[in-house]
């Protein structure tokens, strides 16, 4: 088992707290930009775009993980209405669909392709999810039940969100090497996969499969059908990103320009062997 005693507050002024978490925040926005700046210049996008956009998804990223944390806990706000503005507590999937909303409203807007820029910020939206994960670890938030396995850690810090001196499932890190790995499929994919908006739908798929299984692990409330908001979210989601994907994938195949089809001659074989 792994001792984790690291104060996630680097320091305080007052009652306004700085803390691990918001810099590893910062640092996965700087990550989802990064890497949509390298596909954005590689399939010629102007690159102001990918900042103005990210400008966009950020706020609405924001506005979204509090809104559904809110929704979420809404037994408590309603009795703390003060707590309402207080961003202490966030939501995976409202950040990821607050996100999504200002870009098609951005797209709208400015007439451009939602799948294109989906695709786009894939990658790094994955592995920002990743390196969010680690203040995840150090704050001490998003933990697991109790767990009796060599690979348990305790938290020992009182100012960590997790209870202390109690063996539990690693699963931020659990959340964090998903992640990562689903970051490397697609890197190695962004190249390949036709048409527009494939490799933004396999990462819902791939994020959603993920986050719902390691959940069993996590300490969560019911919200309904005995399952927590997030994985009747992740539910949701990986089922409409699976077929939108067969429909689109379906619907490319049929249209197929004549030209990306292989050159065949009459007798049936490719005259370039």
């Amino acid at each position: 088992m792994f001792d984790i005693d690291w104060n996630p507050i680097i320091f305080s002024i007052g009652t306004l707290e700085v803390r691990w978490y918001g810099v590893m925040v910062v640092l996965a926005v700087i990550t989802v930009i990064g890497f949509s700046l390298l596909e954005a210049k590689r399939k010629g996008f102007s690159q102001d775009m990918v900042w103005d956009v990210g400008l966009w998804a950020v706020i609405g990223g924001i506005i979204g993980a509090r809104l559904l944390h809110i929704i979420d806990k809404w037994g408590y706000y309603i009795n703390n209405p003060e707590q309402i503005l207080n961003f202490a507590g966030l939501a995976i999937w409202g950040a990821v669909l607050g996100g999504l909303a200002a870009i098609l409203i951005y797209c709208l807007v400015k007439r451009l392709s939602f799948w294109q820029l989906g695709d786009i910020a894939a990658p790094g939206a994955i592995l920002g999810q990743a390196v969010g994960r680690v203040g995840c670890l150090i704050n001490g938030c998003c933990y697991g039940l109790t767990c009796e396995l060599p690979i348990a850690v305790i938290y020992q810090n009182p100012s960590s969100y997790a209870p202390q001196g109690v063996p539990l499932y690693p699963t931020q890190l659990f959340h964090l090497v998903w992640n990562v790995i689903g970051f490397a499929i697609l890197w190695a994919l962004r190249k390949r996969l036709k048409p527009d908006g494939s490799l933004f739908l396999i990462w819902l798929i791939f994020f959603g499969a993920g986050d719902f299984i390691i959940r069993f692990f996590r300490e969560t409330e019911a919200f309904l059908f005995n399952l927590p908001q997030a994985q009747l979210l992740d539910i949701l989601i990986v089922a409409a990103a699976a077929v939108t994907l067969a429909v689109r994938f379906i619907q490319y195949r049929r249209v197929k320009p004549a030209e990306e089809a292989p050159d065949i001659n009459k007798s049936g074989q490719n005259p370039e062997g």
